[in-house]
């Protein structure tokens, strides 16, 4: 089958199974997102691979997937910007000692949890390739990171948005999201170090002197398209042409600089302005096509990428070990520590059952993790199968810990 074909028969088949999955999934009350996470693992060798090979060959030849990485990683470079442009720091006003303490606790256990597994996970699913530093940084912030997104929407559908639940949730995730990139972003340039043709110290000064002119110079600058939508009331096609180019600008900058594109598109989405026109319009240009199109294929990516077959004799044990120690840091720190700072104990098993959702953004990280080289296939695996874990328990969860009667402003 030609290229084009056979490319435009992975996006349909994609695209549909991802569609179909999470309409059945949403019949047991869980959101479109953890149908299309499951879709692309079913999609992969751990399900379809393994029953019709044929099938999943014809489908899916190795030769092929460079198209569909390149277009999954296109997707993934705009909507990592526009998870920066969601990120408002004005969340984070107002929100007191609760968000503060709730914040710190559901990032710093976690972190400290995940790099104390890393001892023991790292002489069975690793090797002297791969530095330690970087294999227990990534393993503290993959374990530190929420999906911010996936919980905004889920505040929304349940009415919690407004709550004093809500709002410290949704600081809570701002403040951890930003905390999990800077983690990832360490082991990034720790992971290239050996492989760039500059020293770890100036990698280290590239990405910080980048980081500061964008927040500062950058965002100076972007004020002028702020003045210019309000003089023409509407975001031109010049004006979105314009950020289409910054995006893919910025994503080469840092991709350049050692670490990975996403960053600089989350980089760049931090720092436009905070301006309703601006930020709803891109919203929704960008919104529609990244959730129906680019995200479907990103799933079906990392699906492709990940075999359950990997895991297998006693790496199933240790799974269940990276499940349980993903939810006791994040789930248990997030509560005792709200506990501790004046909510119930309702609302902070609650807000721990929230803040331990990692869905979509642990995914990101994880591809990045792969390609960098810091974990291995087998430990992939497992760590998807734990993202798929967390998001899946969230909705039950939630409803038993805070039903619908519980919610109150």
């Amino acid at each position: 089958m030609p290229d084009v074909l056979l490319l435009l028969a992975q996006i349909a088949g994609i695209l549909v199974v991802a569609r179909l999955v999470g309409r059945i999934i949403g019949l047991f009350g869980q959101p479109q997102v953890v149908g299309e996470m499951l879709a692309g693992i079913l999609l992969g060798p751990s399900l379809l691979g393994w029953v019709a090979p044929d099938v999943w060959l014809a489908l899916f030849p190795p030769a092929s997937l460079g198209f569909l990485s390149a277009l999954s990683q296109i997707g993934l470079v705009f909507f990592m910007f526009l998870v920066g442009l969601e990120l408002d720091p004005r969340q984070l006003r107002g929100r007191g000692h609760t968000a503060l303490l709730t914040s710190h606790a559901s990032i710093i256990a976690p972190f400290l949890l995940g790099a104390l597994l890393a001892l023991l996970l790292y002489p069975r699913l690793s090797d002297d390739s791969v530095e330690f530093t970087a294999f227990a940084l990534f393993m503290g912030a993959a374990m530190s990171v929420t999906a911010f997104p996936v919980l905004a929407r889920m505040l929304a559908e349940r009415g919690l948005l407004k709550t004093r639940l809500g709002a410290v949730a949704i600081a809570c995730a701002a403040v951890d999201d930003v905390s999990a990139w800077c983690l990832l972003a360490a082991v990034a340039v720790v992971a290239r170090a050996g492989e760039a043709a500059v020293p770890l110290p100036m990698m280290f000064g590239g990405v910080l002197l980048y980081a500061a002119v964008m927040l500062t110079a950058v965002r100076w600058g972007l004020a002028r398209l702020q003045r210019v939508v309000e003089r023409r009331g509407e975001l031109s096609q010049d004006a979105v042409a314009f950020v289409v180019f910054f995006i893919l600008a910025s994503a080469l900058v840092t991709e350049r600089l050692g670490i990975h594109a996403v960053f600089g598109a989350f980089l760049a989405g931090a720092v436009m302005p905070r301006d309703e026109k601006i930020t709803g319009a891109l919203l929704e240009r960008f919104h529609d096509l990244m959730v129906i199109l680019f995200l479907p294929l990103f799933f079906a990516f990392t699906g492709l990428r990940t075999s359950v077959q990997l895991i297998s004799g006693d790496l199933w044990a240790w799974c269940a070990v990276v499940i349980l120690v993903a939810v006791a840091g994040k789930m248990g720190g997030s509560a005792i520590a709200a506990r501790a700072s004046g909510l119930s104990w309702r609302e902070g098993w609650a807000l721990g059952t929230l803040m331990n959702t990692r869905g979509l953004m642990e995914l990101v990280i994880l591809n990045v993790g792969l390609d960098l080289g810091v974990i291995s296939p087998a430990l992939f695996a497992m760590m998807v199968l734990m993202a798929l874990a967390t998001t899946l328990m969230t909705t039950p969860l939630l409803e038993r810990i805070y039903p619908a009667a519980a919610i109150r402003d």
